[in-house]
């Protein structure tokens, strides 16, 4: 075997493994599908007020166009990971970001307000299920113990697209129109799907696994509760960030122009906790998801009260962008807890976010409606965080009693399986196909993780 070649991708006879470049290369492919989903999700957020004068429609009814993308996520993400559970993974990610691009490009085209919020809907439809093969194919390639890794890097697109993509596209949409971003995302979806042809492998289709076995991961409490903490607890992301641009001009004062550099502020933020947070969480999967929670919440308080001061403002988003720690810790904490149903626990991560998306808009304008202002998103945030950790909290009880309840070993005490586990390298503990190639070897896996101990790692 090369010394570049990954030595958990084996392969059958007569291949040759999948070096560490080729692994990059997929990774990278699978990013640049994430950075345009997060570019077409968020740039609207900074282009409400432009949608609305073209539509002849005020700021906040321009809103729905958020909650239709959102919504369409929340529907798409379980339908299609239970329709596509048979397909090779390859075949499903080409076909979800051709219509990704193909939902953008129509989305520039909108001849009234209702078809705008029928393509954003339709925009949806495949974002969730594309994270979710996305994260499964990645976190596949690489040791149980950088599987959070995998995921964040997978994920860095989106992060990436709040720092440049979002910023970019809502400048060039101020400068010129507001349908130039949706091209521009629509492209960007067009060049994944050449990416994903030319370097992830043809796989094969996943066995043992259809629509009733995915539907199984529904019957999971801990799959529910996980997915109830990104629910709930982080409408207050998409509070501010729907909103950004009049908390920029009316609240803080700043000039318009402005807008793209707070949202370049929070993309960094983003990128920080992306990185960090995955490293974190490999150590530590349920702290990291527990102490994000707590922290969100108090920065989001104190947006609400600096965001008059600009300098306060922007630490405080970048801040709130730093909570996206807790996005590759939640898509890993459902791979622990789905257990043959890989693909629709995965999947529902993000519809969860977009309930998340959805809600934060909602919630945001409902205050805005009751009289108490832009400068009020952090606060409505900071009650949707309450409500996350009391989540957190109920999920982390139940696994710790479930865990006191289960028999020990009659076979060996926890001092042997200590000393045993201390002299033994640490490796995946399942053996399944690998989801490229379809050949079984340690640490890989076709989409089924099955860890045997995952509270003793990530606590």
């Amino acid at each position: 075997m090369s010394e570049h070649a990954l030595p958990h991708a084996a392969l059958s006879s007569g291949q040759p493994p999948l070096s560490a470049l080729t692994v990059t290369l997929i990774i990278l492919a699978l990013a640049v599908g994430s950075f345009g989903i997060g570019t077409g999700e968020f740039a609207i957020m900074g282009l409400l007020p432009d949608v609305g004068t073209t539509f002849g429609v005020t700021t906040a009814e321009a809103g729905y166009v958020i909650s239709a993308y959102a919504f369409g996520v929340v529907v798409g993400a379980p339908v299609i990971a239970v329709i596509g559970a048979r397909f090779r993974r390859r075949d499903l990610l080409l076909v979800l970001m051709g219509l990704f691009a193909a939902g953008n490009l129509a989305s520039a085209i909108a001849p009234t307000f209702e078809s705008f919020i029928l393509f954003r809907f339709l925009s949806g439809l495949p974002h969730g299920a594309y994270f979710g093969v996305a994260a499964l194919v990645a976190a596949s390639m690489v040791p149980v113990n950088r599987r959070t890794q995998a995921v964040g890097k997978v994920m860095l697109g989106l992060t990436v697209a709040t720092l440049i993509g979002t910023p970019l596209a809502a400048f060039f949409g101020q400068l010129f129109d507001w349908q130039f971003m949706f091209v521009a995302v629509g492209i960007t979806g067009l060049l994944t799907v050449a990416l994903i042809a030319i370097f992830l492998p043809r796989d094969k289709a996943p066995k043992g696994i259809n629509a009733l076995t995915e539907l199984g991961a529904l019957k999971r409490k801990q799959v529910w509760l996980t997915l109830g903490i990104a629910a709930s607890g982080f409408c207050g992301m998409f509070a501010v960030f729907s909103y950004i641009s009049p908390i920029v001009t009316e609240v803080a004062g700043l000039n318009v122009g402005m807008v793209p550099v707070i949202m370049a502020i929070f993309g960094c933020g983003m990128i920080v906790g992306n990185i960090f947070g995955a490293k974190l969480a490999d150590l530590s999967l349920m702290r990291t998801i527990g102490w994000s929670l707590v922290l969100y919440f108090f920065v989001l308080v104190s947006l609400s009260l600096t965001a008059e001061n600009p300098v306060l403002l922007g630490i405080c988003c970048f801040l709130i962008g730093c909570s996206f720690v807790v996005g590759p810790a939640l898509q890993t904490r459902l791979m622990d807890v789905a257990g043959d149903a890989q693909t629709l626990a995965a999947a529902l991560n993000h519809s969860a976010f977009n309930v998340a998306n959805a809600l934060g808009a909602l919630f945001g304008g409902m205050a805005i409606s009751a009289g108490y202002g832009y400068g009020a998103m952090g606060f409505v945030g900071a009650a949707t965080a309450v409500v996350g950790f009391g989540v957190f909290l109920v999920s982390l009880t139940l696994e710790k009693t479930e865990r006191a309840a289960a028999p020990a070993c009659p076979a060996e005490s926890t001092a042997t399986t200590g000393k045993r586990l201390a002299r033994r390298p640490l490796r995946a503990p399942f053996s399944f196909p690998h989801p490229v190639t379809g050949v079984t070897g340690p640490g890989r896996d076709s989409g089924r993780y099955r860890p045997s101990q995952p509270a003793e790692r990530n606590e």
